[in-house]
């Protein structure tokens, strides 16, 4: 029974600490999207792998912004928030790791 009760237990927090799956692929859904001639499928999961290993969800979820309205981008490298600066900073770092990780998918 002990060893029952502590299986339910150890399963309901692997549910609430795994990522949803709709929330889980939001850059590569928006790479895909976005119709762009290197937006491939490899490509684009590749970008995902990146983001899910250096950007926190709401990091992934404005990023993915940028591919619907990349203006938003270049509002928010040149804003004053410092939570903006923050994020850019770990946006940049993102960019350089697709680079070295994704460049040969072109």
């Amino acid at each position: 029974m002990k060893s029952l009760i502590s299986s339910a237990i150890a399963g309901a927090f692997l549910a609430v600490s795994m990522p949803a799956p709709a929330e889980a692929s939001t850059i590569s859904r928006a790479c895909m999207k976005s119709e762009r001639t290197g937006a491939t499928r490899s490509m684009c999961r590749c970008i995902q792998k990146v983001a899910n290993s250096s950007l926190s969800r709401s990091d992934q979820k404005l990023a993915a912004s940028f591919f619907e309205d990349p203006h938003k981008a270049q509002e928010i490298r040149q804003s004053d928030n410092r939570s903006h600066e923050k994020f850019w900073l770990r946006y940049k770092d993102f960019g350089t790791t697709v680079t070295a990780s994704c460049g040969h998918l072109r």
